[in-house]
């Protein structure tokens, strides 16, 4: 199985040979065909299977006829990283054609962007916010737009961007192609797919959740050992890249700089940087120059590095979903990645609903040879008869669970 089935223009499939693209994944198999045809898709897919691809390449096939110099597919994207990420995409899919792209987000001059727009383009790829601004200038003109593509739908939901993409989408005609692509489907994006669709096809690869290469693991630590519990792991366990996240950006800020004095090539990737300081960050992280990338879940939307040896969870994320979203940066293309999540007693019932979506009991660890003092998971959260005091590098499983959501969960 290969591209060739597609029959892409010459120019496409040459820009697909240069990307190195082979074989397609099941998201592109799947959805390029139905994009092809003209119709509405809902695609759902886990993160990092390939979903940029699936409807860039159709994009650029249809933009091949009729050329002009105006904005004819719109594509928008919950960040700056991402956004640039699905630019970078089309420009190398598409070089062999003269089809146009620009990126638009907030965070950097306008300048740049409105000359792009002068000069005409065919894709635009934006942020919601820095979008309305040009629109509310007059800067941009949406009124042709022949395909809306929303990639990451989820996580623009949990940004808030809704009402700003309803607003987007008064502007836009209503005889239009709409290709809806999200790892995840809350109730909200639901509602609104359902809104914005019309007879869509639904593609969905796999179940909602992290994907199978990746394997998972809890390490029980009280608050107070996190950072030094950190530091052991990352000494002592044989890692590519490594994605660190933290739930706020004050901890991104603090945990990079204490990572460095431990002797790692470490970096911050938070939302009060500028732009040139997070691409700065990605581009070291993805070209060698940084080992570990610590993030916050916001910030690190858009990060295209497919060698990430290990996701590691400082804090425990929000939701189920931010944990999906999370642990898709590893594993990726095919590749074996590890899950590790540094857990408090706080903690107890997310494990349990991120349980419930793998399907199975997440596998509880103790780093052989760290100082954890007096403790023990159980010692802390008081939920089995006895403590076992010598766990050593041996795992151990959670017994009982909670009735409802309020009570107490176990370990």
């Amino acid at each position: 199985m290969s591209f060739e089935k597609f029959s892409f223009d010459r120019r496409i499939a040459a820009g697909i040979q240069a990307a190195g693209y082979i074989t397609p994944t099941p998201i592109q198999d799947q959805a390029i065909p139905i994009v092809l045809e003209g119709r509405d898709v809902l695609g759902i897919a886990q993160t990092g299977t390939g979903k940029t691809a699936a409807f860039i390449l159709p994009i650029l096939q249809r933009l091949l006829d009729g050329r002009s110099r105006h904005v004819r597919a719109l594509v928008l994207a919950p960040t700056r990283e991402l956004a640039e990420q699905i630019h970078q995409a089309t420009i190398e899919l598409g070089r062999g054609t003269d089809v146009r792209s620009v990126s638009i987000y907030g965070g950097v001059s306008k300048r740049p962007q409105l000359a792009a727009l002068r000069r005409g383009v065919e894709i635009v790829v934006a942020c919601p916010g820095r979008l309305l601004d040009h629109m509310g200038e007059r800067a941009i003109d949406l009124s042709r737009v022949e395909v809306l593509v929303l990639d990451e739908a989820d996580r623009m939901c949990d940004m808030g961007f809704l009402p700003d993409i309803r607003r987007i989408i008064q502007h836009l005609p209503e005889k239009r192609q709409t290709l809806f692509f999200s790892a995840t489907m809350p109730r909200d994006i639901r509602a609104l797919a359902d809104r914005i669709l019309r007879n869509p096809a639904t593609v969905q690869i796999g179940m909602i959740a992290p994907v199978e290469t990746v394997s998972h693991a809890l390490y029980p630590v009280p608050n107070t050992l996190k950072k030094g519990l950190l530091a052991a792991m990352l000494k002592r366990t044989a890692t590519g890249r490594v994605l660190v996240f933290t739930r706020t950006k004050h901890r991104a800020r603090n945990l990079a700089p204490y990572l460095k004095k431990q002797g790692h090539r470490a970096a911050a990737l938070q939302g009060d940087m500028t732009q040139n300081q997070r691409q700065n960050a990605i581009n070291g992280f993805r070209n060698g120059k940084y080992d570990i990338l610590v993030a916050t879940d916001i910030a690190a939307r858009g990060i295209d590095v497919t060698n990430i040896s290990h996701v590691i969870n400082y804090d425990m994320p929000d939701t189920v979903d931010a944990y999906t979203h999370r642990i898709g940066r590893t594993g990726r293309a095919e590749r074996t990645g590890e899950a590790f999540t540094l857990a408090t007693y706080a903690d107890a019932l997310m494990v349990r609903d991120i349980e419930k979506v793998l399907g199975e009991k997440i596998e509880r660890r103790r780093l052989d040879g760290f100082e954890y003092g007096g403790f023990t998971p159980e010692s802390q959260f008081q939920t089995m008869k006895s403590a076992q005091s010598r766990l050593g590098a041996r795992s151990y499983r959670p017994r009982g669970r909670p009735r409802g959501r309020n009570a107490k969960a176990t370990w």
